[in-house]
């Protein structure tokens, strides 16, 4: 047995369009449209000023953890003066990497939070 519409029956042109691909979401698989929320040109504003705001942060906070550890102010501040236990503590210098790799890892999320923007219209 052949497919009409391979074969060339005289009967029926073949379909020159497929049909679109239809669009599964969801645990269950059903068809659904994406939802795109209405929102305001002043709610735009505030996600973009926000996403700027956590990028600003997060980059000044990691440059702070990279550097910080490594100078004398880490170790030598009148908080650390009543604690000697936790002043060897932060001045070990695996205590000091860690607070650097957290430095480098929360300058990663913040600009891959900005290289992942996307306009919500």
């Amino acid at each position: 047995m052949t497919d009409p519409a391979i074969s060339g029956a005289p009967g029926r042109a073949p379909d020159p369009t497929p049909p679109p691909p239809q669009k599964t979401t969801g645990i269950l698989g059903l068809n659904q449209e994406p939802v795109r929320p209405n929102l305001s040109a002043g709610q735009v504003w505030m996600h973009r000023i926000s996403v700027f705001l956590f990028v600003l942060i997060s980059a000044v906070a990691g440059v702070l953890l990279i550097i910080l550890p490594w100078t004398p102010e880490w170790t030598d501040n009148y908080l650390l003066l009543s604690f000697p236990s936790l002043r060897d503590i932060v001045s070990n210098g695996f205590f000091r990497g860690i607070c650097s790799g957290l430095g480098m890892l929360d300058i990663w999320i913040g600009f891959w939070e900005a290289l992942h923007y996307h306009e919500h219209h």
